[in-house]
């Protein structure tokens, strides 16, 4: 049977000029949807896993229109809310060789911002759930989402369900009047798989120093926190905005996994790469060991670089296929 994955968190309407014209340039924009978490559910379901993914719209066309995206790309969508008239958006200018990309977000005051506990059914949502999945943006959007991802993380906890995190969150996100220092270690406290950064794991616990490597501060964490069993953090050297190299790291407790370095030369679109390593290393961790679902995600995620629009819609025979090492582009036939 298909594992399921349940994600929590908002979805945006995205807007980009055509190709890679700047916005000084654009007469129309391009439109798509994504969202972090949601673009993890979508990828766990392109690779056949059941996902759902929980938010709120609002209650008005766009609110539609955003949910016919995620059923369009194979999410269960009955436990959407619905409310309020403002759709979260951001707007993406691409970069391209040594032009970096630039987004301006306008979610303030969204139909998710203004979710409440009260709103979600969390026993209901995840009854027959393998896993659920959220990650540091959430909280920092209102008081709202953070105490609604909290009741979910603990009543996944009750019910025996993986939870993972990916709390590289933005400092600039936090406006609502707390910290992600007063917010996150709550959550991080209840999850058991935590893809983060050094600096992340510095800024947000106050652990380790600037000399320490990401394994030894990845031992202070679970050494803090006992229900996490790993910290996952991907790597990314940057040559150009067209080159990027990428390469994933792991500490169990017991051991230290690196992947091999992977060159992605030709980038089309950057966006959502992160969330397509986090649903490799979901599918991978639920179907592999250690090494092979870091392999797996690391793949998953040089693949994304490859598809334009948020989301990261490869098969399972896709991320096989590059695992095997057929990396020429040849065409199928």
């Amino acid at each position: 049977m298909a594992k399921k994955v349940i994600t929590f968190g908002e979805v945006m309407m995205r807007l980009s000029p055509p190709g890679y014209e700047k916005f000084s340039q654009a007469s129309s924009f391009e439109l798509v949807y994504g969202g972090g978490e949601a673009n993890v559910a979508i990828s766990c379901a392109y690779l056949g896993m059941k996902a759902a993914h929980v938010t709120r719209f609002p209650d008005n066309a766009l609110g539609k229109a955003a949910t016919q995206f995620l059923r369009k790309h194979w999410l269960s969508t009955e436990h959407i809310i619905y409310g309020d008239h403002m759709m979260g958006k951001y707007f993406l200018e691409k970069g391209a060789v040594h032009r970096s990309s630039e987004v301006i977000y306008e979610r303030e005051g969204s139909s998710f911002s203004l979710i409440q506990p009260s709103m979600v059914d969390w026993k209901d949502v995840l009854k027959d759930a393998d896993w659920f999945h959220w990650t540091g943006i959430t909280p920092a959007i209102s008081q709202g989402a953070a105490s609604c991802c909290l009741e979910a993380i603990k009543t996944a906890n009750e019910l025996g369900i993986t939870v993972s995190g990916d709390i590289n969150s933005r400092s600039n996100m936090w406006k609502y009047g707390k910290t992600m220092q007063d917010i996150i270690p709550d959550l991080v406290r209840n999850t058991n798989v935590v893809i983060t950064s050094s600096r992340g794991i510095r800024e947000m616990f106050g652990l380790g120093n600037s000399d320490d490597k990401f394994q030894d501060l990845a031992k202070q964490l679970i050494n803090l926190y006992p229900k996490v069993k790993k910290v996952i953090k991907k790597t990314r050297r940057i040559m150009s905005a067209s080159h990027h190299q990428i390469q994933g790291k792991l500490w169990n407790g017991q051991e230290y996994i690196k992947t091999d370095m992977l060159n992605i030369t030709h980038i089309i679109d950057r966006v959502g790469t992160g969330d397509a390593f986090a649903a490799g290393l979901i599918y991978g961790l639920l179907h592999y060991d250690d090494e092979q679902a870091m392999d797996f995600a690391s793949a998953a995620c040089a693949l994304k670089h490859t598809v334009p629009g948020d989301v990261n819609i490869v098969s399972l025979e896709n991320v096989r296929s590059l695992l095997e090492g057929n990396t020429s582009g040849a065409i199928k036939r």
